[in-house]
């Protein structure tokens, strides 16, 4: 029996910030992932998804650059060169946490983990206990009982194509889907999306309905309200079957971006009755607590906010709790910013308009201003950008702030402080613009939107 303070299962950016920060505390710490270091974000998230979405984005500058007048022919991605690349940061980025791993001599053990106790791990031929275990184990693409399923690849099988496909369906409405639709069409791919309900679920309803008219201007094509019931190949491209009688095709590449599980099967949590919802999801507090006594949970594979940043700072906040001298240490899930790199981006911190209506009823009112940004209004290039406020009570106080168009990726961080922070308004008014931005127009809106 090996003995630590801190067992975390799972080696992701949660199980991964939970693990370094409990051993700068000083707590003996062992970490089992069998694979790759790094989870989801770094081997078939957020780093490579980024990587081509930065390619994509070099490749609609070219034909910027064109209507600006540069005479260079715009050129198709070396796809071969260009994935070297991409591998040989993620490996830097590997190679980086297993030598902080090193350095503060926690334990990495290369093996599955699974319960025997609440205090006691299987991982291999090793047994190990400590008096608390960490879950971080992530979550999965989701797959379906669908007749030809498997001749499609999920969003982490897209990181292994090596061209771009000629014609490409992806299937799936959700940010995934849209991230990966704006790629490939930027990269010269012709894609058609299929929708089962509406465009980016969950999202404000009129940002994502702005989104879908530039992707359609972008030369997507968003299929709404059918459902791919099955999918054949015929003469080494893919047919599928919607319900409403139609049989799109053909198509090189299939993608399905249908929502992702968690990842507990390989745990035997039965066995210690760890509570899971609906959807395979652990069950924990605002502490990153589960019902067991001394087992928590982090990461996408509890059912809040799936990212990276909550993630991270949802395991050092437990980490700061349990070895850091801080009982109360916990994350705040209010007000989290987050940005679909779709084309254009998508920002969003607080409610939704519809969220916001729910809650505060009359009391909402709006802000808006929509542009074309200067950069693509010299090239002729009319890409909407659309700002939103969602403002509350006398003082207009923001409950949301909503934005889509080129560089708002960029944009939302620092207005996400002010938000934080309890900003109005009039605060915003009060603040000087950055003269010519488009980051300006958040702070030059006017009046209330009638209603």
């Amino acid at each position: 029996m090996e003995t630590f303070d801190l067992i975390v299962i799972g080696g992701g950016s949660g199980g991964l910030a939970a693990a370094i920060r409990a051993a700068k505390h000083g707590a003996r710490v062992a970490l089992l992932e069998p694979k790759e270091l790094g989870g989801t974000c770094v081997n078939v998230g957020c780093v490579p998804k980024k990587a081509m979405w930065y390619a994509a984005q070099m490749a609609e500058a070219q034909y910027i650059a064109v209507d600006y007048g540069f005479h260079d022919t715009p050129g198709s991605l070396d796809w071969p060169r260009f994935i070297e690349r991409r591998d040989e940061y993620v490996e830097r980025i590997r190679g980086k946490y297993a030598q902080t791993l090193d350095g503060l001599h926690i334990t990495h053990i290369r093996e599955t983990g699974r319960f025997l106790a609440p205090d006691r791990i299987q991982a291999g031929s090793r047994e190990l206990t400590a008096p608390h275990v960490v879950i971080a184990t992530g979550s999965s693409p989701n797959r379906l009982d669908k007749p030809g399923f498997e001749r499609g690849i999920t969003s982490d099988d897209f990181f292994a194509l090596r061209a771009c496909p000629r014609r490409a369906a992806i299937v799936g409405g959700g940010y995934i889907a849209v991230e990966l639709a704006g790629v490939l069409r930027a990269l010269g791919c012709d894609v058609d999306m299929f929708v089962r309900g509406r465009l980016m679920g969950g999202f404000d309803e009129e940002m994502a309905f702005g989104l879908g008219e530039e992707m359609r201007k972008h030369g997507i094509n968003i299929n709404y309200g059918c459902q791919i019931e099955a999918v054949h190949e015929k003469d080494g491209v893919l047919l599928l079957d919607c319900d409403r009688g139609d049989h799109p095709g053909p198509y090189d590449v299939l993608v399905w971006a249908v929502g992702r599980s968690s990842n507990t099967a390989s745990l035997d949590i039965g066995r210690i009755g760890l509570r899971t919802g609906e959807y395979g999801h652990v069950e924990i507090d605002d502490y990153q607590n589960t019902n067991v006594p001394g087992v928590y949970a982090v990461g996408d594979v509890t059912q809040r906010m799936q990212l990276t940043p909550v993630a991270v700072a949802a395991g050092r906040k437990l980490a700061d709790r349990l070895f850091g001298g801080k009982p109360e240490a916990k994350l705040d899930y209010q007000n989290i910013p987050s940005v679909v790199f779709s084309h254009p981006p998508l920002g969003t911190i607080g409610m939704s308009e519809q969220q916001a209506r729910e809650a505060y009823g009359a009391e909402v009112h709006l802000y808006k201003q929509s542009f074309i940004p200067m950069q693509l209004a010299l090239a002729h290039r009319p890409m909407t950008t659309l700002f939103k406020l969602i403002c509350v009570g006398d003082d207009s106080r923001i409950v949301g702030m909503q934005m889509f168009g080129p560089g708002v990726d960029e944009i939302l961080q620092g207005f996400a402080v002010a938000i934080k922070m309890g900003a109005t308004k009039g605060d915003l008014d009060a603040t000087l613009a950055v003269h010519p931005t488009a980051a300006e127009e958040m702070v030059l809106m006017g009046d209330r939107v009638p209603g």
